[in-house]
């Protein structure tokens, strides 16, 4: 993935060491520190951090290992806490499926069950949120019935939305001391889960309204277009920078992007021609299937 100034594809790290992770269907645990670092997901697309609320011991950061992949990097040194398995009904980690708009995970959106706890999960981390001064957003806050509440935040503030490693931290750490509160009044369930992570880099955008906020960036869009001659529809797909958005029609025009995916379907060492750098594209908003961030890498 491409870097991107607050989080990049590869996490950035402070000082403190990292084990050697072999992928597992159960996170792995580690004993919080006296000034925890969290550690956080490894990710082709973002990072995350996981904590859980013991009945006799203290808050534990999680590794957690997004996409279950053996980590090749060898450590030099190791932690002074001993790793141990959370048992098997910890979580129950699935394969996560392409995100759609509003799925309360990768493509943002509010996702809640009916429980009374999980409209009170999400009242708090509002609350939460709201403490930053507006520089953080909640992009997406999902409630399982296994007491699991993911939470993706972004940051208002930079061109990428990402929030940085410290953002991830200070929100989790703040969210998780108000869950505790509530689960020692009864609001919440006890032993609440948590997973606090970035939107990723290669986010959904909402249309319309996140369109200008990522006019400098690539884009990934799949549309609708009606058949020459028929009235059947056919979906097509490329990867194109905004050139204008027209709220009051509805529309959107777009032109080709220069990434490398695109360069390479013009064949080695070409460049797009004068005609390809004036094409463009004006579709309604209606026909936009699904529009993301795009990254080179």
């Amino acid at each position: 993935m491409e870097s991107m100034g607050a989080l990049m594809a590869s996490p950035i790290f402070t000082s403190f060491t990292v084990p050697k992770l072999v992928a597992c269907k159960n996170p792995l645990f580690l004993p919080i520190q006296e000034n925890p670092s969290p550690f956080l997901a490894f990710s082709s697309n973002r990072f995350s951090l996981r904590a859980k609320k013991k009945t006799s011991q203290p808050e534990q950061p999680t590794v957690v290992e997004d996409e279950y992949e053996e980590i090749e990097e060898e450590v030099e040194e190791e932690l002074d806490s001993e790793i141990f398995l959370e048992d098997d009904d910890a979580f129950d980690f699935e394969e996560e499926p392409e995100p759609s708009v509003g799925d309360g995970v990768g493509g943002g959106g509010i996702v809640l069950g009916d429980a009374q706890w999980e409209k009170e999960a999400l009242s708090i981390a509002k609350e939460v949120v709201s403490s930053f001064d507006g520089e953080l957003q909640i992009y997406a806050f999902k409630t399982s019935p296994n007491f699991l509440i993911q939470v993706r935040i972004e940051r208002l503030t930079n061109k990428s939305g990402s929030p940085s490693m410290d953002d991830i931290e200070a929100f989790s750490t703040a969210y998780r001391a108000r869950l505790d509160d509530a689960e020692r009044t009864g609001g919440v369930p006890e032993n609440i889960f948590l997973e606090v992570s970035s939107p990723g880099v290669e986010r959904l955008i909402r249309v319309p309204e996140e369109l200008d906020r990522f006019k400098e960036r690539p884009m990934y869009v799949r549309y609708v277009t009606e058949a020459s001659g028929t009235s059947s529809v056919i979906e097509q797909d490329g990867i194109f920078n905004l050139d204008s958005v027209d709220y009051e029609a509805r529309v959107c025009t777009w032109r080709m992007a220069n990434v490398r995916k695109n360069r390479e379907k013009l064949g080695k060492g070409r460049s797009f021609s004068k005609k390809q750098k004036e094409w463009r594209l004006t579709i309604p908003f209606e026909t936009l299937r699904l529009v993301r961030l795009h990254s080179d890498c």
